[in-house]
C-alpha cells in the first residue's frame, strides 16, 4: 500500500504544480513530513489524507490506489 501511495502522491504533487512548503502549510504538517510522504518513509493519517486529496485536487481513492481518478 505504501508504494502505491508514494507513487500516487508524487504524481498528484507534480501535477498540482504546488511546492512542498505550500502543501505542508495548507495541510498543517512540516515540510519534512511532506518529504517523508514523497520518499515512502511515512503515511498520512486519515484526516491528513483527506486534506492532501482536497489540496491536490484528487480523491483519497486515487492516492490509495483504489481508483485511477
Amino acid at each position: 500500500m505504501q508504494d502505491i501511495f508514494t507513487m500516487r502522491f508524487n504524481e498528484a504533487l507534480k501535477n498540482s504544480g504546488m511546492k512542498q512548503t505550500e502543501l505542508a502549510r495548507r495541510v498543517n504538517v512540516s515540510k519534512q513530513t511532506i518529504t517523508d510522504y514523497k520518499s515512502g518513509k511515512a503515511l498520512p493519517s486519515i484526516q491528513t489524507l483527506k486534506l492532501l486529496a482536497k489540496n491536490l485536487d484528487c480523491s483519497t481513492d486515487f492516492l490509495l490506489g483504489l481508483s485511477d481518478i
